[in-house]
């Protein structure tokens, strides 16, 4: 990607993630919506703020969409989106200090391809922080044969500090 010198402040950057409201499940087509809602995030933007979030996984075909921010989280700021490479697509959460600085970051649901199976999770956001993925695969070359000995639920928790925690199965 083309590198500019035009320097974003956080608040301009943060401006790209409308706040909504919880919860949110995040879908495989969901991006759609976010891609039709909210501004595409121009050169600076991916240049001083996603690449260096994403390091060595960036090519020039990699795509972003801004999705939200999440509603109250007072001393950091954390936020969705949705990044496009070959055979996968994720919605990334982000957390973030007032001054920028990453506190935490993950996947949290897409889809992905090996070549041999797709592996696809959803995930929703609850008004308390709490993160519930859920993830399954199927085989491709058997058409829509969902293996459900190989689908798991996982709970993450996003704590008052930013950080990303995993918490017992419920």
């Amino acid at each position: 990607m083309k590198s500019t010198n035009q320097s974003v402040s956080i608040e301009g950057f943060l401006s790209f993630f409308p706040t909504i409201e919880l919860p949110v499940t995040l879908t495989s087509d969901l991006h759609h919506t976010f891609s039709q809602r909210n501004e595409p995030f121009p050169p600076a933007i991916l240049d001083q703020y996603l690449i260096p979030l994403e390091g060595e996984d960036i090519d020039e075909l990699t795509e972003f969409i801004p999705c939200f921010k999440l509603p109250n989280t007072y001393n950091f700021h954390a936020f969705v989106y949705w990044k496009a490479g070959l055979m996968t697509y994720e919605y990334v959460l982000v957390s973030i200090s007032e001054k920028g600085e990453l506190i935490d970051k993950r996947v949290i649901a897409g889809t992905s391809s090996n070549g041999d199976s797709l592996t696809t999770s959803i995930a929703t956001i609850e008004e308390d922080f709490e993160i519930l993925i859920l993830s399954g695969h199927t085989e491709q070359d058997v058409r829509a044969n969902f293996i459900g000995a190989g689908s798991k639920a996982t709970r993450l928790e996003l704590l008052p500090e930013g950080q990303l925690v995993n918490i017992d199965n419920r």
